[in-house]
C-alpha cells in the first residue's frame, strides 16, 4: 500500500517536473537579456547621436527615424522583456490588437486635427 502511493506521489512529481522544465524551455535565457540589453542600448546611444547632427536634426528624416528607432525599442522590450514573444497567441492577440486599433486612432486624429489646424490657420 505504501508502495503505490509512493508510485502515484512519485509520478505526480515526474509529471510536474516535466512540465515545468518545459515550459522554461520556452523563455529567454540570461545571455538573451543581455544581448537585447545591448541592443537596446545601442539604439540609444544612436538616438542620443542623432541629436547632435544639426544638418540631420534639421532634415524632415529626424523625427520618423527617431520613432522608427523608438517603436523597434518598444517591440523588443515587450516581445522579449515582458515574454509576449514566449506567451500563447492569444495574449498576443490581446495585446497586438487593441494596440493597432490605438496607434490608427492616434494617426487618424493627428490628421484630422492637423487639417483642422490648418484651415482655421492656427498652423501656418
Amino acid at each position: 500500500m505504501a508502495h503505490d502511493s509512493h508510485d502515484a506521489h512519485g509520478a505526480g512529481d515526474h509529471g510536474h517536473g516535466a512540465g515545468h522544465g518545459a515550459h522554461h524551455a520556452h523563455h529567454p535565457t540570461a545571455g538573451t537579456y543581455v544581448k537585447v540589453g545591448i541592443f537596446l542600448t545601442v539604439i540609444t546611444i544612436v538616438e542620443v547621436y542623432a541629436y547632435y547632427i544639426p544638418s540631420f536634426v534639421a532634415s524632415a528624416y529626424f523625427v520618423p527615424a527617431l520613432l522608427i528607432m523608438s517603436a523597434v525599442k518598444f517591440f523588443t522590450v515587450v516581445s522579449v522583456y515582458m515574454h509576449l514573444k514566449y506567451d500563447h497567441r492569444l495574449f498576443r492577440a490581446l495585446f497586438t490588437g487593441p494596440f493597432i486599433v490605438a496607434g490608427l486612432t492616434l494617426i487618424g486624429l493627428m490628421f484630422l486635427f492637423g487639417h483642422l489646424s490648418i484651415r482655421l490657420g492656427l498652423l501656418t
